[in-house]
């Protein structure tokens, strides 16, 4: 994927919204079967052993011990047993959406991917089915962890990720705006002008921006300075004061906005790094 790309979804996927319904393991039983259906929620199997067969979008699969197997939501599929030695597999199901749509409707991936490091995948795997049926308050959190660690070893052992153009026309436009505050984040940035850039009107561009990142455009913009004002002090010799001119900001405000960042002011986060 190109930098700008990657530097896009970086700052993207930090509004990634997941919910799963189910988590669990099974020795699937010989009548593990069903055709041609199209459910509303994606399912991940981590395959330890056994054979058997998935089917997405007309492709047919037939997965080997190892491998992690994503079949995502809204797409026709189906998936069965080719001998008694069936799948014996982790496997969840779960809905992963940024700005409404369906996190695997913008990204076209593999069906299947081996995986480099299996036992990892298992322990999270683990993790995700512990954490599912546990009544703890904190519950949710390391279920939330575990499958944010999946996503992203399947994202990352998928190989080349595209992006689907068909889904993507609103992530395209917010593109242009994103690369365009990365490049002016020394300026005063408004929301006028950014919405000037995809031609919508402020107040639409605003509920566009936020639906899309999970910010509004003034909350992106002052955390993209505080990303930048951190890489200054780490491994620059920037003075406190000129960090915050860098950033086209007055010292005194640059320097309340990043301890409400970071909880340290700039010269406490400076001496400890």
């Amino acid at each position: 994927m190109e930098a700008d790309k990657q530097s896009f979804w970086k700052s993207y996927l930090t509004g990634l919204q997941l919910s799963v319904t189910v988590a669990n393991y099974t020795k699937v039983p010989l009548s593990w079967n069903e055709d041609h259906y199209t459910p509303d929620f994606n399912k991940l199997y981590l395959i330890e052993d056994g054979e058997g067969y998935i089917q997405v979008d007309g492709h047919r699969y037939y997965p080997t011990p190892g491998t992690l197997c994503l079949l995502p939501a809204e797409k026709l599929q189906s998936y069965g047993t080719v001998s008694p030695h069936t799948y014996s597999k982790y496997w969840c199901h779960f809905t992963a959406k940024l700005g409404g749509q369906h996190l695997f409707q913008l990204l076209d991936t593999p069906a299947v991917v081996q995986l480099k490091d299996f036992d990892k995948a298992k322990s999270l795997f683990q993790q995700l089915v512990e954490a599912r049926w546990s009544e703890a308050w904190t519950a949710e959190l390391h279920v939330q962890a575990a499958l944010l660690g999946l996503i992203a070893a399947y994202i990352e052992e998928s190989g080349a990720v595209v992006l689907n153009t068909q889904h993507s026309g609103p992530f395209r436009q917010m593109n242009v705006v994103l690369a365009y505050i990365d490049a002016h984040l020394s300026e005063n940035i408004t929301v006028e002008e950014l919405a000037q850039l995809v031609h919508f009107h402020p107040n639409y561009f605003i509920r566009i921006f936020k639906k899309t990142t999970g910010l509004s455009p003034i909350q992106y913009v002052n955390r993209k300075r505080m990303d930048k004002a951190i890489e200054l002090l780490q491994f620059s010799k920037l003075s406190v004061s000129a960090v915050s001119h860098e950033l086209g900001m007055e010292p005194a405000y640059f320097s309340r906005l990043f301890k409400e960042y970071t909880g340290l002011s700039p010269s406490e986060y400076r001496e400890r790094t």
